[in-house]
């Protein structure tokens, strides 16, 4: 139990007088719930083991950073509370070790610091506790987080989608323009298409209106039922009453291009694997074969892990796709590829640049260590970390890093992110001498390309640098493109910047 002298009694009467409290004051039953769970939940999740209380002693910093006359100091079993250099607060650390008791901890220091300091009511509970976490999470690693409750509310909804009908549109004038339509959507399956022109809904008329005020008025609950009327590009009026369902934003963009079928994936979400194969089987079952896919990544900063591996199976014979490792047993996982692959003679081009990141990086670098595809653009991300949710009891969620990702040939994505086979980044001058080098069976990238597959954790940063340097991230460029097409086009080349796997793994 804290113990408070009788001088910090006095201390605390003579600064109430000069300073009143808040009226709200400090939730701590809120603190003691979330501090609580949070701390029970990454303890045995982070990729390094750290003590409770150092934990809780770096997350209690963040009372420094709300005003600075407070400190935290940690010795000889005691933790204390300054004020201005003098001790304002002593107390034993817990001797049990239970998160709960590291929780009652920090709550009950917290609120001396609560009731001293008018800059730490200004914040409020809310802000204490984003506070606590952002300092606590500056000593793990750039990637685990706090999210408030409103926004967690929001991200939740982002993830799950939205109840609508699965289009997307703009203006034409002063008509309202179907511009995107998510494949399997209500909308997709009535018939609608990108560039019919939406005439109503539910009788109202859409012209002249915004496309702000159309998207409201296509949202609604989940099993709603809305009328649509729209004008086809045979210039004919049709009606249909569709429902309303949860639809993830379209990830999967397909057009064809001098031969190729280029798919632009700009995230992964839960329908972005079978719009993938999807648009595949499409472009294999056309009247005009494809003479190469290509894959366009850039821009792309991730998202649902699973995707991006049944992405990485849609191309791929059996084998292994990634391997996720933590010390939470449940946080390891050999994800493979099944028997079984589309376009199994047709070359493949990943593009990526900068921005390629996580996910995205996970099937890019399965693709090219297998041999199945080249990677053509900048050095990535590098963002090989793996992250877990916990719901707090506040309704703000935790992402705690758990695991972090290795390449089917063994090197981390954490740091090195992906190197491509064929560089874009240094210029067009150098470019073109590396599509002549690939074009006569000269791989130039190969020794930064073998490297980086040899690489093995712990990497060292100088190494990091090094390998990354042969390719600096860039912002994705019309070069890529280009690229693609002179490998898609020319076999040899394509077969030189391929670099098979080291091994059979």
């Amino acid at each position: 139990m804290i113990r408070i002298s009788v001088l910090l009694l006095l201390l605390l009467f003579g600064r109430a007088q000069a300073e009143p409290l808040s009226d709200a004051g400090l939730d701590q039953e809120r603190l003691i719930a979330v501090y609580g769970e949070a701390l029970s939940f990454i303890a045995p999740r982070i990729l390094e083991p750290v003590p409770l209380g150092d934990l809780t002693v770096w997350g209690l910093q963040s009372l420094s950073a709300l005003d600075p006359v407070l400190r935290i100091g940690a010795a000889d079993g005691r933790l204390r509370l300054f004020r201005n250099g003098d001790v304002v607060l002593e107390t034993p650390v817990p001797t049990d070790q239970a998160p709960v008791a590291w929780a009652r901890t920090a709550a009950d220091v917290t609120e001396i610091g609560y009731k001293l300091s008018p800059l730490l009511r200004r914040v409020g509970t809310q802000g204490v506790i984003q506070s606590f976490f952002d300092a606590m999470f500056s000593g793990l690693d750039p990637y685990s987080r706090y999210v408030p409750p409103m926004e967690a509310s929001q991200e939740r909804a982002r993830r799950a989608g939205q109840a609508n009908v699965g289009l997307t549109v703009g203006l034409r004038g002063s008509q309202i323009e179907v511009r995107t339509v998510v494949r399997d959507s209500p909308a997709a399956i009535i018939g609608i298409r990108p560039g019919d022109i939406l005439w109503a809904i539910d009788g109202q008329r859409t012209r002249d209106q915004d496309p702000v005020t159309i998207a409201a008025m296509l949202a609604g609950a989940d099993g709603s039922v809305v009328t649509l009327s729209w004008r086809g590009r045979d210039g004919r009026i049709r009606n249909a009453q569709v429902g309303r369902v949860m639809v993830a934003p379209e990830t999967v963009f397909a057009h064809r291009a001098a031969g190729m079928l280029v798919l632009r994936i700009t995230g992964f979400s839960n329908t972005t694997a079978s719009h993938l194969a999807m648009s595949v089987q499409d472009a294999l079952a056309a009247r005009h074969p494809v003479a190469g896919i290509v894959l366009d990544l850039r821009d792309n900063r991730g998202g649902l892990l699973r995707q991006a591996v049944t992405a990485a199976d849609t191309f791929l014979p059996a084998g292994v796709i990634a391997v996720t490792t933590g010390r939470d047993p449940d946080a390891n996982h050999i994800w493979r590829s099944a028997e079984g692959e589309l376009a199994e003679n047709v070359p493949v081009v990943v593009l990526v640049d900068g921005h390629t990141a996580s996910s995205a990086e996970i099937l890019a670098a399965a693709l090219a260590d297998r041999g199945r595809a080249v990677v053509v653009g900048s050095a990535t991300v590098g963002k090989g970390l793996v992250q877990t949710i916990d719901p707090l009891p506040d309704g703000g969620d935790l992402f705690v890093t758990w695991s972090q990702v290795l390449a089917p040939l063994g090197w981390p994505l954490q740091g090195l992110g992906v190197m491509p086979q064929v560089c874009t980044s240094r210029g067009p001058e150098a470019l073109n001498r590396q599509l002549d080098s690939l074009a006569e069976g000269i791989q130039p990238m190969a020794p930064v390309i073998r490297r980086e597959r040899a690489a093995r954790v712990p990497v060292p940063a100088a190494d990091v640098l090094e390998i990354r340097a042969a390719c600096p991230a860039a912002e994705g460029r019309a070069a890529d493109v280009a690229a693609a097409r002179a490998l898609i086009a020319n076999p040899a080349a394509y077969a030189a910047a391929l670099l098979p796997p080291m091994s059979n793994r």
